[in-house]
């Protein structure tokens, strides 16, 4: 990575280590998302929800090719076994947790003992898994075991790895997956969810909205700031817009924000001001609409951009840090 000056007793992070640390916590959050989703989406089906639950998580992963030629319909059986032990979907858990886990063996040198301890025996019990075990009677258990692993990892991170430009790389590929998960999680259960009009504060209106909090991890937070009624601009506004909730977007957009800063100005890494220009006009379209403007204006709409710049966002970071520019790839290319 190119820099200029460096703090006291500070060395530049190489390349590949920045790269892994990036994706080894992008991973992690979309292991502990899914597992999430998983589990909610059983619950509420179980007690009576619709069945297209199951289609809206595969539409949040954007797999509907994959899935729909491997297994034609979406129920609770050919779901459970996509996500959870499909080795051959890149996107499932199974996977997941793989890259995740090659990515912290690259990482020996950095992470702590305690880290790669409790990722090696996270992994280890998660490959055991069969398909059998993907049964909807097993789903609480499996995604609880799963969402435990991933939350013991987050903990054990928290306390044990060193605060220097792996920490900062490490914080911006978690907060780029949560802000980008919790986009999609609102764009496809928002609409999946709005109910006739004669529907309106059923129990089964409630009830689903109080599906979507859960799968965002954000029930209770939202009851603290609305302790009764519950609409379907209250829910989204909370989740695209609450700066108290640490998986609303604007949240994950103002912590990539500071880590990049981080790296600008704490470490002389002229590549953060590059990614940092795409920024402002993400935090804009976030702080200066309210969520009824939003609505109004077209919630999916908004938020396909809002998915595209985060995309764009990866990529800028990427060519800033670790990517080799397009022409010394070509140049490296015609020397094979």
């Amino acid at each position: 990575m190119s820099g200029t000056q460096q703090p006291r007793g500070s060395t530049l992070l190489l390349s590949r280590y920045a790269e892994c640390l990036f994706w080894f916590a992008r991973y992690m959050e979309r292991v502990e998302n899914l597992a999430r989703i998983l589990d909610v989406t059983d619950t509420f089906v179980r007690h009576g929800a619709d069945q297209s639950g199951w289609l809206s998580i595969v539409q949040i992963n954007a797999d509907e090719e994959r899935f729909i030629k491997l297994h034609g319909r979406a129920n609770a059986e050919t779901v459970l076994h996509f996500y959870l032990t499909d080795k051959e979907n890149p996107n499932s858990i199974t996977s997941t947790l793989f890259a995740a886990r090659e990515n912290a063996r690259t990482l020996r040198p950095l992470i702590s003992t305690e880290m790669w301890s409790q990722m090696n025996m996270f992994f280890n019990r998660a490959r055991q898994l069969t398909p059998e075990d993907a049964r909807p009677s097993r789903v609480s258990q499996i995604c609880a075991f799963l969402k435990e692993g991933c939350q013991a990892h987050t903990g054990i991170t928290e306390g044990t790895f060193f605060r220097d430009q792996g920490w900062a790389f490490y914080s911006i590929g978690k907060y780029l997956e949560r802000g980008d998960q919790t986009s999609r999680l609102v764009d496809v259960k928002y609409h999946t969810l709005l109910p006739s009009l004669r529907d309106v504060g059923g129990a089964q209106d409630v009830n689903q909205w109080h599906a979507l909090l859960r799968a965002a991890s954000g029930y209770h937070a939202f009851r603290r700031v609305y302790p009764s009624g519950m609409t379907p601009g209250l829910v989204a506004g909370f989740l695209l817009l609450n700066h108290s909730f640490p998986r609303s977007i604007v949240t994950s957009v103002y912590q990539i924000e500071m880590y990049l800063n981080q790296l600008g100005s704490g470490y002389g890494l002229r590549g953060a001001y590059v990614a940092l220009e795409r920024l402002p006009e993400i935090r804009a379209a976030l702080m200066d609409q309210t969520i009824e403007q939003i609505l109004s204006r077209g919630l999916h709409e908004f938020l396909d951009w809002v998915q595209v710049q985060f995309v764009g966002l990866a990529d800028a970071i990427a060519e800033a840090f670790w990517r080799p520019p397009v022409a010394q790839m070509q140049t490296q290319t015609q020397r094979q």
